[in-house]
């Protein structure tokens, strides 16, 4: 091969150098205490993106919740400890803390053994990429909580079936060192008139049923989050104000709860945060 052969074969092996990807750094779990999983699209593989502060309350900021707090946290404690522990599924009315319970739990976690536990995000959209984030996490020494928030299917979405094996049923398993936790407006996953469709239309009735809501079957934790009354309204409200330290009567910001509550139509723990960020506001911040 002559000398100008040998470098045009250079200059193309640089140029397809340069437009190859540029392979993913080494995955560090310990390079932070959360991330957020990003797939990447037709393919078997993605990237933890490590999150450097996360979007949390704290765990005594959560009231009306006080006996979910204390199931989710004794089996995430358990877990971290590398005891038997169990999927657990937060369904229920819509700004009652379930992801911020979570989140909680997480950091409640680290505080009492810095670094036990990671937290990892996966996106709704993003669940038919779980097996891939499992194969990443297996074998590795720290302990992984993945977090789903908002999850749940509509018709003609299969990604259920997916998940149901992944949870349970599939030949790998869950590994060791990971738990999964998922939040949802919904007891079943599914919507109501697709379980009742599917009971209508099927030859065997109940086993089509069966196999819509089985998946719910898989997370052995079921905790329910319900609307709060007005007394649990209060107590989110004022436990917020004293936690800013807001130059407020008692008095004063129930009164305001109350109206801002009406306004919104609802009472709910994202209603009495975002009260409270408006009071704060209005008061020029917290004292």
């Amino acid at each position: 091969m002559d000398d100008r052969a040998l470098a045009l074969l250079t200059r193309l092996a640089e140029a397809l150098e340069r437009l190859a990807p540029t392979p993913a750094p080494p995955l560090d779990l310990y390079a932070a205490d959360a991330f957020v999983w990003h797939p990447s699209p037709g393919t078997d593989q993605g990237q933890l993106v490590p999150v450097e502060q996360v979007s949390r309350v704290d765990i005594g900021l959560l009231k009306g919740v006080e006996q979910q707090k204390g199931i989710l946290l004794e089996n995430t404690v358990r877990f971290v400890r590398g005891l038997p522990a169990n999927n657990a599924m937060l369904w229920g009315a819509r700004g009652m803390g379930k992801s911020s319970l979570v989140k909680a739990v997480h950091a409640e976690a680290n505080a009492g053994t810095p670094g036990c536990l990671v937290l990892i995000e996966i996106h709704r959209e993003d669940v038919r990429s779980l097996p891939a984030l499992l194969n990443v996490l297996r074998g590795r020494t720290r302990r992984c909580l993945i977090l789903c928030d908002d999850l749940s299917f509509e018709k003609e979405d299969s990604d259920y079936k997916e998940l149901k094996s992944v949870l349970e049923g599939g030949i790998e398993g869950r590994p060791d060192n990971v738990l999964f936790y998922a939040t949802s407006n919904r007891r079943h996953l599914m919507p109501r008139d697709m379980i009742e469709n599917e009971r209508s239309t099927a030859i065997n009735p109940s086993e089509a049923t069966e196999e819509k809501v089985s998946l719910s079957d898989r997370f052995g934790i079921w905790l329910g989050f319900h609307n709060c009354d007005q007394a649990t309204y209060f107590a989110m409200v004022e436990g917020y104000a004293v936690s800013m330290n807001l130059p407020i009567s008692a008095e004063d910001l129930r009164a305001k709860a109350v109206e801002w509550s009406v306004t919104r139509g609802a009472r709910s723990g994202r209603v009495a945060w975002q009260f409270i960020q408006d009071v704060t506001g209005q008061l020029g911040g917290a004292a």
